[in-house]
């Protein structure tokens, strides 16, 4: 099986622009006691999470940085309503993507890293092609023009990581926070025992902001012309 990064195209025919955020905010940022650094890393959210029963739910809302307990407390509070085996770093958002759009927007529309958009129709013909796709949800998005297409918000995980060999000297996380301020490499090539055999599209465990995709639902893609993407086959070790 060969593996592709998706990517955005550096030019594109559509004008899609959001203001927009996640329904329920996200997680705090924190400020780690033993690397000394504040930072906030996720790219993920949770479209599927729903914290209207969660009384410390206010909590949630305003973005912030907080101590490592304290963020330790809000994430295990949470970590009950997201998907098992949730990767959950500081700035994970929740809930459906709520506020306004405008233009046009393609059928994979992935400008937004943390909002990573597709036509249900687009979804539709990926599933109908066997392609074991994320679950898409339904957004709470206003459109200044009376036609559009009807956007889902993709609930991409994190799964798989790079391979030692194509980053020799990545120093190694933080032990405390796990914060790991390494860049992406330019040559980069996956870690074949940490890829996942369930879905053909996640983002990497260690680079949430890294699309990664299998050969088939590239193949599919292509073969629906919804190709308004970024390609490049990623080698695997």
């Amino acid at each position: 099986m060969r593996f592709y990064e998706l990517r955005a195209p550096k030019e594109s025919k559509y004008t899609g622009n959001l203001s927009a955020r996640h329904k329920w905010g996200g997680l705090p940022g924190l400020r780690c006691p033993e690397c000394k650094a504040t930072w906030a890393g996720s790219m993920t959210a949770y479209p599927s999470v729903d914290l209207s029963s969660l009384p410390e739910r206010s909590e949630y809302e305003k973005p912030r940085a907080e101590s490592f307990d304290e963020f330790v407390r809000l994430r295990e509070l949470v970590r009950p309503l997201v998907p098992p085996g949730a990767q959950l770093l500081p700035g994970a958002m929740f809930g459906p993507l709520v506020g306004t759009a405008t233009g046009t927007f393609s059928p994979l529309f992935f400008y937004y890293l943390e909002m990573p958009l597709v036509h249900l129709q687009a979804l539709e013909q990926l599933q109908a092609e066997g392609v074991r796709s994320p679950r898409g949800f339904r957004t709470e998005l206003r459109f200044r023009q009376r036609n559009h297409p009807e956007l889902l918000e993709l609930e991409i995980l994190p799964h798989g990581r790079l391979h030692p060999a194509c980053t020799p000297e990545r120093p190694p996380p933080c032990p405390k926070c796990g914060r790991d301020a390494f860049r992406f490499p330019e040559d980069p090539i996956l870690d074949a025992t940490s890829l996942p055999e369930n879905t053909d599209l996640f983002r990497l465990s260690d680079f949430e902001s890294i699309f990664i995709a299998t050969e088939r639902f590239v193949e599919a893609v292509r073969r629906l012309g919804l190709d308004e993407l970024d390609i490049r086959e990623v080698p695997v070790r």
